[in-house]
């Protein structure tokens, strides 16, 4: 089945303790898009400026996402210049420049409002739930937030947690969204807000899976040739909501295993600056990669 993901199109400069990597193609909806096409078929709705390379532009239809819903508007398409610290385990924003995403309003296209999958890549919840209005009553619709909405809009967000199936958050926003510093309470506690599926992701420690029925955990890919943490949570996104788009069915086994896809190919996406490495690699390095994960926690 179709995916639909709706968020930023950017360019990163990123610092890391591997060198310094200008102007990479980044944004939330893109690193998903192209960890999702690994997968599915993918629709893209963002926003770029007139300054936005063919080049980028190619790499991605290249890689079969559909732009038809990707609006091109006078100015320059939205920069981000981040700092990792040395285990590259926390980050520094040094420059934020919003430029046309400032004003973002996601136009669904008429043909795309029919997807049974949707993702609602990080935004306010008033723009999340703008593209909820503009669809057709899709099967499956994950959103990904952070703190700024959290503290910032926090009524708005709680109306949107009515209204979808699951909710993706690393642990700070899960603790901050519930009061709860226990993550098992945190992630329940999320569950009560209203969706029926909460992820809570913990780094390179893995991420939890709840449910109203059980609760599960799995340990992140242990890979060393980390270059570039940037993405890894879009693309953990992208691999967990394309596997789950090629199921008959949402069962809780079909969570298991997507939450294993979306964590093998967040592993890819670290082993380079920006896209690169998630834009170069093909399915098959993701199903042996999801397989030496099967054998890493089999016992």
């Amino acid at each position: 089945m179709s995916l639909l993901v709706v968020g930023s199109t950017a360019f990163d400069t990123v610092e890391t303790p591997h060198g310094i990597a200008r102007d990479c193609l980044g944004g939330s909806s893109t690193y998903f898009a192209l960890a999702a096409r690994l997968f599915t078929n993918v629709r893209l709705v963002s926003v770029v400026g007139d300054d936005f390379p063919p080049a980028s532009r190619q790499l991605l239809e290249s890689r079969g996402i559909d732009l038809t819903g990707v609006e091109v508007k006078p100015g320059k398409t939205f920069r981000w210049h981040g700092r990792y610290s040395a285990d590259m385990n926390s980050r520094s924003t040094i420059d934020v420049q919003l430029n046309t995403f400032g004003d973002f309003k996601p136009k669904v296209p008429a043909a795309s409002k029919d997807t049974p999958f949707v993702f609602l890549a990080n935004g306010s919840p008033g723009t999340q739930m703008s593209v909820l209005e503009q669809m057709q009553k899709p099967k499956f619709c994950v959103a990904d937030t952070m703190d700024l909405w959290i503290e910032r809009e926090r009524d708005g967000l709680l109306k949107l947690l009515q209204r979808i199936d699951g909710i993706i958050v690393n642990d700070a926003e899960a603790r901050m969204l519930t009061g709860r510093h226990n993550l098992i309470d945190a992630g329940r506690a999320i569950l009560d807000l209203g969706p029926r599926l909460a992820i809570v992701k913990k780094g390179e420690h893995g991420s939890f899976l709840f449910s109203h029925w059980f609760h599960w955990a799995l340990p992140a890919y242990p890979t060393s040739a980390v270059v570039d943490p940037t993405g890894a949570g879009d693309s953990f996104a992208g691999g967990f909501m394309g596997h789950l788009a090629t199921c008959d069915t949402v069962s809780l086994w079909n969570m298991k295993r997507a939450i294993a896809y979306g964590t093998v190919t967040a592993s890819l996406t670290v082993e380079g600056f920006g896209v690169d490495r998630l834009a170069a690699v093909d399915r098959a390095a993701v199903e042996r990669r999801y397989h030496e994960l099967l054998q890493f926690v089999s016992f």
